[in-house]
């Protein structure tokens, strides 16, 4: 989109009228088309944009947008491809604009470790240009990473009433925050908002998330099985694909259905003859963990995957990705990738003042040695390093469904160490929240029986069998 004045040059603008100072309609339709490959989980965003700026090397939201993009993967392996965008960016500032000039200060600050910094300045872009997309979207997916967990739905909210059906788009901004609704327990909301969103673009992986968080919080198990399987044909290859039969893989889980489960790992998850991104390895590991956590044997799947894990093992980049290491590592009995784990986040938090410092030391390095605790049956041990920090998980970042494995570890630990009063508890607390799950009550069938209670424990079996036969 263009406009021209008699009065005044020629002012470029993109689908949605946010202002482009770079003065060609095809550079700004090729961004368009990186941004839509980045909402929609399709093709290879980075590609794209790169084709983009090899004929517009001046174009300085190309270069923000790559940058921007790089800062969603938290992996060591982006971090020098984030800086050379950021550097070619830089040096087109002169000619920027203001909204151009809040990218480059939010991706400034991420890269210094800044990152709550840096979702302050892209929603001072926001606020000013409400319709800038791009800007949205990387204030929620960060603010997911950072465990924001209010920040994910309040960000969408504060523009959603300027949108309408008639911007290019809008189904995504349902997307984002039918999400932030589901994180922030408001169920019927966001799961009408995310179908909404399915209605105007059938392939839209991240309102299919969106239910299945629903599904999976409100415990209807059959149901998000049967609404992944019918939409799995739209979720193309991606990632984000694999982290979608992650959360179809959960609902098997609870129904006991092993088999299933390990199924979906070996055909979606099993990264062992891909290239390997975390974030299908984050997904890998945590399915894993809770497969060990229900006594079932892993075979050699762990240490495929630990293999994955150890180049990162000394990252100290995001604590999210850390307990994921630290779960391949325990599970294959690595004690030297331990070691080093710990150690270099021991050194990090000694030197460090980033925004991950908060997040290790309070719930990463807690989890990393409660893992520790776990694999060496010192369950009592474990159970005391999670206990203190049952509460404060959302400061590791991610999704209720994803820290939720912290909260499994400790129920399980606490029934290991005979501590039956406390496992008796947790199981409760999880019966309440999600009572139609067979491992809730698996686990307080396991408690009464610990207790001497046969009765509520036969009974508490008799409820998980009937869950399952259903």
């Amino acid at each position: 989109m263009q406009v021209k004045s008699s009065k005044s040059p020629m002012v470029f603008k993109d689908v949605r009228g946010v202002p482009v100072s770079y003065p060609d309609h095809r550079a700004i339709d090729g961004l368009e088309s990186a941004v839509l490959m980045s909402l929609s989980f399709r093709g290879d965003a980075i590609a794209e944009i790169d084709r983009v700026l090899e004929e517009h090397p001046d174009f300085m939201m190309g270069w923000l947008f790559r940058a921007g993009w790089l800062t969603q993967a938290m992996e060591t392996r982006v971090y020098d491809s984030m800086l050379a965008s950021l550097a070619q960016a830089e040096r087109l500032i002169p000619h920027c604009n203001e909204r151009e000039r809040g990218h480059f200060e939010a991706v400034k600050a991420w890269v210094e470790g800044d990152f709550f910094g840096a979702v302050q300045k892209w929603e001072a872009v926001l606020t000013r240009y409400p319709m800038d997309l791009l800007a949205l979207e990387l204030i929620h997916y960060t603010m997911v990473l950072l465990g924001d967990v209010p920040g994910q739905r309040d960000v969408v909210a504060r523009v959603f009433n300027l949108w309408d059906e008639s911007i290019p788009g809008y189904e995504f901004v349902l997307g984002f925050y039918s999400f932030g609704l589901e994180e922030n327990r408001d169920f019927a909301r966001a799961e009408e908002m995310a179908r909404h969103a399915l209605s105007i673009r059938p392939d839209n992986p991240y309102a299919v998330h969106t239910v299945s968080h629903v599904m999976e919080m409100r415990g209807r198990q059959a149901g998000g099985i049967r609404f992944m399987r019918d939409h799995a044909a739209t979720w193309g290859t991606s990632n984000f694909a694999n982290h979608l039969w992650w959360h179809t893989g959960l609902y098997h889980l609870d129904l006991e259905q092993y088999d299933q489960v390990y199924d979906i790992f070996d055909t979606h998850l099993d990264s062992r003859n891909k290239d390997g991104h975390k974030y299908e390895e984050l997904d890998a590991a945590a399915l894993l963990w809770r497969m060990n956590l229900v006594g079932q044997d892993a075979g050699d799947r762990w240490t495929h995957l630990a293999n994955k894990w150890e180049p990162a093992a000394q990252d100290t980049l995001y604590a999210f990705n850390d307990v994921h290491a630290m779960l391949t590592f325990v599970s294959d009995d690595r004690e030297d990738a331990q070691k080093a784990l710990l150690s270099a986040n021991e050194r990090y938090l000694e030197n460090a003042s980033d925004a991950n410092v908060a997040m290790t030391r309070e719930i990463g390095l807690p989890f990393c040695l409660a893992m520790q605790d776990f694999h060496k049956e010192n369950y009592a041990g474990c159970v005391d390093r999670l206990l203190p920090i049952r509460y404060m998980t959302h400061r590791l970042g991610g999704s209720y469904a994803q820290r939720d494995i912290i909260g499994w570890t400790l129920l399980e630990a606490a029934l290991r160490a005979r501590q039956f009063d406390l496992a008796l508890a947790l199981a409760n607390e999880r019966t309440g929240i999600k009572p139609t799950s067979a491992q809730n009550w698996r686990a307080v069938a396991r408690a009464f029986k610990g207790l001497g209670d046969h009765g509520q424990a036969d009974r508490a079996d008799a409820r998980a069998q009937s869950l399952i036969a259903a």
